[in-house]
């Protein structure tokens, strides 16, 4: 059966999945590279953005699961993009270039109709104005009965939790302060959800952690 998966989802120890003020000059907010550390030298993430080698273990290990049986993916608006509001024009195609690393249909979350769009490699864009419940309804019937992975933002996330939509979901704790930003867990009672650990492991640039529906 087709899960709701988040993967390799990073956070600070503080909470906060992105740094603040995000732009074009930092898609990933003030300071939010710091968090992504254990990926940038993964085999996994190397070979995602056209480079050679990288690194093997556990944190390789939990970026190649990441991607495992993946048929589609859900993003929140701000994970497509800065721009806030109706769309100026059909200019801004994502932050990834001509071949976005989603090989798979993308469905994102936004108020503002746009046209789908077809991109290289796979990927093609698909805006959904009709809320979450109808996002993951078209983004299981294009899996074809793979996951469907939910990429952010938190956002995003945090209303599929508050739905208790989210299947499991595996976060890296880098060991990073960011003091301001969305905090994926503040004000969720993730007990109360059904939410349980099912699996931690520390290396040294993150701690992974999968919590998973009982």
């Amino acid at each position: 059966m087709s899960k709701l998966r988040v993967n390799a989802f990073s956070l600070s120890l503080d909470g906060y999945g992105a740094g603040p003020d995000q732009s074009l000059e930092n898609p990933l907010g003030v300071g939010g590279p710091a968090l992504h550390k254990w990926a940038f030298s993964t085999r996994t993430f190397r070979k995602m953005f056209g480079q050679e080698g990288g690194e093997t273990g556990v944190d390789e290990d939990f970026a190649a699961r990441s991607f495992e049986n993946v048929g589609a993916w859900i993003l929140g608006r701000n994970m497509f993009g800065p721009i806030r509001g109706e769309w100026p024009d059909d200019s801004w195609k994502g932050w990834w270039g001509d071949n976005p690393p989603y090989h798979v249909p993308t469905f994102v979350l936004t108020h503002y109709k746009r046209d789908p769009i077809v991109m290289e490699g796979g990927t093609t864009f698909y805006f959904v104005t009709d809320g979450i419940h109808s996002a993951i309804e078209q983004a299981k019937a294009a899996a074809s009965g793979k996951d469907v992975r939910v990429g952010g933002g938190i956002s995003t996330i945090r209303q599929y939790l508050q739905e208790k939509l989210i299947d499991d979901m595996h976060v890296a704790i880098s060991p990073v302060l960011l003091g301001r930003g969305e905090n994926l867990f503040a004000g969720l009672d993730m007990l109360n959800l059904g939410y349980q650990c099912s699996e931690q492991v520390a290396t040294a640039l993150a701690t992974h952690v999968v919590i998973k529906r009982a």
